[in-house]
């Protein structure tokens, strides 16, 4: 007698996963205690061996170094996130999915949904496709559950690309950044268009020309000194990390010529000097919100591989995906697991 199948919380449909680590723990504890009578048996009626079947497969389209490429590529479309969301809720053939499309005013052939939509949702691991119905996999349910408010992904960057605007602001998620520090990570004849592009779409921030040279105060005791009740102002509202004049006036409530005046007053006491900042680029409350979604997709892919290495049993990823363990013998090898998982920051430099 075949024991009965027990259930996971995945499926395809309404229930919501959980983490896929928990899943094929699950999976392999309900895996030990099954009597099934034939492999045969168990690749035909186990729901259980079904979702194996859908990581094993996940695994090898993940483990692939320009996977992060593929993944962001196919989810800038807002018909295939449409699409998603819609196989995250239940199964549909190919017709209910053109009908389902029609309610959102996209008229297609199914033969132009077959190759524009779903096949890259399934190359990428985000749809399965059995008996003629589509399904959104766990990876897939997991994606749209994370972007499914966020469909401007769709309009913010360029279809088709390397990804290097992805890139770019996942680093400034950290911290502000020159070019200089730009061309570690981007190549060098891309950062300019990249910026640009991030710019116009409102995502980064970068100060004006002008507002290079930034103010600082020296050492030197200003109590042994005279001034006047102007330079005093304009000196006591220096900051100690600096600020450049423009700041300086409106802070003050000085016009820009007379503080650049004083200024120079000051500096001929040796109370004030000026450096030239480099410019730097900062994020927007767009650019950060974006980016923070980019990380959390970074991190589910990582999550994913990290279960679909420990199913198939590859060491040579969970190496990967785990640095701290002692088989990790340079930080050089270390580096080389982003672009696996990542928009890999150290692109350039593990090349």
């Amino acid at each position: 007698m075949i024991k009965p199948q027990p259930k996971i919380k995945h499926m395809r449909g309404t229930e919501k996963p959980t983490s896929p680590t928990q899943i094929i723990e699950e999976i392999e504890q309900k895996c030990e205690k099954c009597a099934i009578l034939t492999p045969i048996t168990c690749a035909t009626k186990c729901k259980l061996w079904k979702i194996k079947r859908e990581f094993r497969r996940l695994h090898e389209i993940m483990k692939t170094s320009n996977y992060m490429i593929n993944l962001l590529n196919t989810l800038k479309n807002k018909r295939r996130l449409q699409i998603l969301e819609m196989l995250s809720k239940r199964e549909l053939s190919l017709p209910s999915v053109q009908q389902e499309l029609k309610k959102h005013g996209y008229h297609h052939s199914q033969e132009t949904i077959a190759r524009e939509y779903l096949a890259p949702l399934i190359d990428v691991g985000l749809a399965g496709r059995e008996n003629n119905r589509y399904y959104a996999t766990i990876f897939g349910f997991k994606i749209n559950e994370l972007i499914k408010d966020f469909h401007e992904i769709a309009e913010i960057f360029p279809t088709h690309s390397e990804c290097y605007e992805e890139i770019a602001i996942s680093i400034l998620i950290e911290k502000s950044r020159t070019y200089k520090e730009l061309k570690q990570f981007i190549p060098a004849k891309s950062v300019a268009r990249v910026l640009q592009r991030l710019q116009k779409s409102g995502l980064i921030y970068a100060p004006k020309e002008r507002d290079y040279i930034f103010y600082f105060k020296t050492r030197r005791d200003p109590s042994k000194l005279e001034f006047s009740l102007t330079e005093r102002r304009v000196y006591e509202n220096i900051p100690a990390d600096g600020i450049p004049a423009r700041k300086l006036a409106e802070k003050t409530g000085i016009s820009l010529r007379r503080t650049y005046k004083y200024l120079r007053r000051l500096r001929r006491k040796k109370l004030v000097f000026a450096r030239k900042q480099p410019k730097t680029y900062t994020l927007t409350e767009k650019g950060f919100k974006t980016a923070m979604i980019l990380n959390e997709i970074r991190k589910l892919v990582a999550d994913f591989l990290a279960a679909t290495a420990m199913l198939t049993k590859d060491s040579e990823i969970l190496e990967k995906l785990m640095p701290d363990t002692k088989r990790r013998k340079t930080k050089r090898k270390e580096r080389e697991i982003f672009p696996l998982t990542v928009l890999a920051p150290y692109r350039l430099t593990s090349k």
